[in-house]
């Protein structure tokens, strides 16, 4: 299907640089291309929400670039962590019709032009990826090539995958850690509790079942009957930060979060920026994409600033007895950046550390060597977690999942030495 842009109309807003409607619907191809860029990217868009992009924008019309660009944007965007992916979209997308003509037919902007090469930068790799196959799939080029898979080097994908930053990770490379995040399981050992259970080989006599024994015995032998302590998995608290430096990472973070609580019982998951809320009723929906879009509907302060100190303080209060008990184990995962300037947050850490049989801090920032902590707030938590652990990649959930089902080791155990001073 050829697709012609807006310029064949010949006619253009020249005040805000926007293409009028001009005869035979070509509108409507350029909305359905933009769609189609968007779903590449990652984005679920269907027929149905392409149908809603043509008839708000036939509706707020294309007298103002802003009216146009918020009218696709209510239709296709709906969770917050959407808006960058689209919005880089756009502003390529619609920038230059005569610039998007040349380059592809079908609409879409050529990454090795002059001009696009010199804001290649701003472009994200997911949106890039998106535009340059739809580019590949207009040539018409159908052309079966041959694939030859050596059988040497098939082992190091998964490899490579597990070790790639999520940071760096394409479209389609992000899909497949968000598969492999599902086969995660978290075998968090079990802790002794103080109720006990009948066993023929327990360590200690029950006495009570002991002397009924004793009662319906007519021989004169007392048989000892033995007990043991129950075992238990401890509850698990994980407190997640979403703010604007972790944006990054907390999507697949909260991908992690759904895969762990809908394997197995008595965890509670929160999420902060300059406040704290609690989202563990949404991620024990089944379908991930739905328990995202009701996190992003009751979150209202993603991508913002962070206030560690004042919503420990607010877990402290509110959240520590109802969660932290029977030896739960907390784990805390955010880069430590505070905007409060660690206001408070050293003595929340004392008292979340005391509540709690371990805490695990995983930051980011460790992957980076030579990590030394120098903000205030990195060096108010430090000292008052058992472990300091990286998270930015699967090789990183993946020893979590392992350093959880062992017993804690001595205070402070990190990947890396970590100087305080």
């Amino acid at each position: 299907m050829t697709v012609r842009s807006f310029e064949d109309d010949g006619r253009k807003d020249n005040n805000r640089g926007l293409p009028r409607i001009g005869l035979g619907g070509r509108l409507s191809e350029n909305i359905m291309h933009f769609g189609r860029v968007l779903r590449r990217a990652g984005l679920p868009i269907g027929p149905g929400q392409i149908i809603g992009a043509i008839n708000a924008v036939t509706q707020v019309g294309l007298g103002n670039r802003g009216d146009f660009y918020w009218a696709l944007h209510s239709v296709f965007v709906n969770r917050q962590d959407q808006r960058d992916i689209f919005d880089q979209a756009f502003h390529i997308f619609w920038r230059n019709p005569e610039i998007l003509e040349k380059m592809m037919q079908m609409i879409l902007p050529d990454i090795g032009s002059p001009e696009a090469m010199a804001n290649r930068d701003e472009i994200s790799r997911r949106v890039s990826e998106a535009l340059s196959q739809s580019q590949k799939e207009a040539s018409g080029e159908e052309q079966q090539e041959e694939k030859e898979f050596d059988a040497a080097l098939t082992w190091s994908a998964g490899e490579v995958l597990s070790q790639k930053d999520f940071e760096k990770m394409s479209s389609d490379e992000m899909r497949e850690a968000k598969e492999a995040i599902k086969r995660l399981r978290l075998p968090i050992m079990e802790v002794p509790t103080r109720r006990f259970r009948s066993y023929s080989s327990g360590p200690r006599v029950d006495m009570r079942r002991t002397l009924r024994a004793a009662l319906r015995s007519c021989n004169g032998y007392i048989p000892l009957m033995r007990r043991e302590r129950r075992t238990r998995r401890p509850p698990l608290v994980i407190i997640c930060d979403i703010s604007g430096s972790m944006e990054r990472y907390s999507r697949m973070i909260l991908h992690f979060m759904h895969t762990v609580i809908n394997d197995r019982d008595r965890v509670y998951t929160f999420v902060f920026g300059t406040r704290l809320t609690n989202v563990t009723r949404y991620l024990r929906y089944k379908d991930v994409d739905m328990a995202l879009s009701r996190i992003g509907e009751e979150v209202v302060d993603w991508s913002g600033g962070t206030r560690i100190g004042r919503c420990l303080h607010d877990f402290n209060q509110n959240w520590s007895r109802r969660v932290l008990a029977q030896g739960a184990v907390a784990i805390i995962i955010s880069d430590g950046l505070d905007r409060d300037e660690g206001t408070g947050l050293e003595l929340e850490m004392i008292r979340l550390h005391k509540s709690c049989r371990r805490l695990i801090w995983l930051n980011p920032l460790l992957r980076y060597e030579g990590f030394q902590p120098k903000v205030i707030g990195i060096r108010a938590m430090l000292p008052h977690v058992d472990e300091f652990r990286t998270v930015h990649n699967l090789e990183s959930l993946q020893d979590l999942t392992r350093v959880l089902g062992d017993e804690p080791v001595s205070h402070l155990n990190s990947t890396q030495s970590v100087m305080i001073s």
